[in-house]
């Protein structure tokens, strides 16, 4: 990505910027709970115990919700099996989480929309408050004004519209295109800035629902010497 001042800001409107799916209270305590059953028992809780749990009477409730996991990325289901659920990226330290790592955001784009990536890194929990996100190494200079320099690995988590607040980075995309934005909330308008570089103003003819925000810039790791990517690091 080129580096350098932007002297035309990118600006969407409030009609065309939607967030990328994240979890719904509900879904966050239903995978907390299968994450935390599976550690005691080595193997997943029953669509039946899991809706003892949580008071749901309706087996057909539950595998939605087990579905709507599913879609979010954040567990693969085996329909052939009674316990065929496994919770994608679960380290099983209890202190750790796992996350897809990437070398850019085209690679983040593309590794998001497949549920894929070669690399991943294990990050403390008090990172990563949420399930689910990325990591991706940042660019040159596009970040200075935040403080995040190039090589820095800066932690994207999913993030509902109404959680953001003004002036906070984002990754989003705009088409196919992925790239780092400042959110910026005016009363009930919402717009995207784009940070630093010399890029050709992104498509501001995207309909509604065109730019989607990915997540929100939430943490960096800042390793003191060089950390080739094909080293794998932290990855397990």
């Amino acid at each position: 990505m080129p580096s350098g001042p932007s002297s035309v800001p990118t600006v969407h409107a409030a009609p065309a910027i939607r967030t990328a799916p994240s979890l719904t209270d509900l879904e966050q305590r239903v995978l907390d709970y299968m994450v935390l059953y599976l550690r005691a028992h080595t193997y997943q809780p029953s669509i039946r115990e899991i809706g003892h749990h949580f008071g749901i009477r309706s087996t057909k409730t539950v595998s939605e919700l087990l579905q709507s996991l599913a879609e979010k990325g954040v567990v693969e289901r085996d329909p052939s099996r009674s316990r065929g659920i496994r919770i994608v990226g679960l380290d099983l330290n209890a202190r750790t989480v796992s996350l897809p790592c990437f070398r850019d955001l085209e690679e983040a784009a593309d590794g998001v929309r497949v549920g894929n990536s070669a690399r991943r890194v294990s990050l403390d929990r008090q990172l990563v408050n949420r399930s689910g996100g990325f990591v991706v190494r940042a660019p040159r200079g596009r970040l200075a004004g935040a403080g995040i320099d190039e090589g820095d690995f800066v932690v994207v988590q999913p993030v509902r519209a109404e959680e953001l607040a003004d002036g906070e980075i984002v990754v989003a995309a705009v088409g196919s295109a992925a790239d780092y934005y400042r959110f910026e909330k005016r009363g009930s308008r919402i717009s995207l800035r784009s940070v630093g570089g010399e890029r050709a103003p992104a498509d501001e003819t995207a309909g509604p629902g065109q730019t989607v925000i990915l997540g929100r810039v939430s943490a960096l790791y800042r390793r003191i010497g060089p950390l080739p990517l094909a080293m794998q690091a932290a990855a397990h």
